[in-house]
């Protein structure tokens, strides 16, 4: 399949909650009696998710690869799609557990954000100076991320990064609400002390002060 083999982020701003889904059970039935047209259309409606959340845990370098094998994994398995959840939380659990999988194979590889100009606060663009001091403390902010735990990494991605609701989060992990919200209050509370250690970049009071 041509989509198949070109998985990458389409369209940076489609926000998970926002895709329209109205149609996703037509298609996995589709794709069920063998349309693999089908499936490539669900490939390109939500690639770009896929790719977010798996750079969020594994790293920029490895998330297309880990995308695509997510994507191979959910077309082996859609007969076992049973359609108690919506399509997209079922596909970002395969997601999220193929990432996690192959993170826990890999040594981890910082989130690396593409630069694109930014507007100032007074609407002015920012010197290239700015730029990059934004885009370096950006890259310092995902390699802390990199050193959450995996758990409490995948909840902070999809709900800080992604923003997912705590339902759907926890369908998507397959943990109940309650644990998903303990896990991001953890999550963000490790992420704070890991900072913490930099005060100088990151302006934070230390421990104390």
């Amino acid at each position: 399949m041509t989509a198949m083999a070109t998985v990458s982020p389409h369209n940076p701003s489609d926000a998970f909650a926002a895709r329209p889904v109205d149609d996703d059970a037509a298609r996995v039935a589709r794709v069920k009696h063998g349309d693999l047209r089908a499936f490539e259309e669900l490939v390109v409606r939500y690639r770009g998710t896929a790719v977010r959340i798996a750079a969020g845990i594994v790293g920029r370098d490895d998330a297309e690869d880990v995308a695509q094998d997510a994507f191979l994994r959910a077309l082996h398995r859609i007969d076992s799609f049973r359609a108690d959840a919506p399509f997209r939380v079922w596909l970002m659990r395969i997601v999220t557990n193929t990432a996690l999988n192959a993170k826990a194979r890999r040594r981890p590889i910082p989130v690396e954000n593409p630069e694109e100009p930014e507007p100032s606060p007074e609407g002015e663009a920012l010197s290239p100076a700015s730029l990059l001091e934004r885009s370096e403390a950006r890259e310092r902010l995902a390699s802390k991320i990199t050193l959450l735990r995996p758990e409490h990494r995948a909840v902070l991605v999809l709900r800080d990064l992604e923003g997912l609701s705590y339902g759907d989060i926890a369908e998507v992990v397959d943990v109940p609400i309650g644990t998903v919200k303990g896990r991001l209050h953890r999550a963000r509370a490790e992420l704070v002390d890991l900072l913490r250690h930099n005060t100088y970049d990151w302006e934070l009071p230390a421990d104390g002060a």
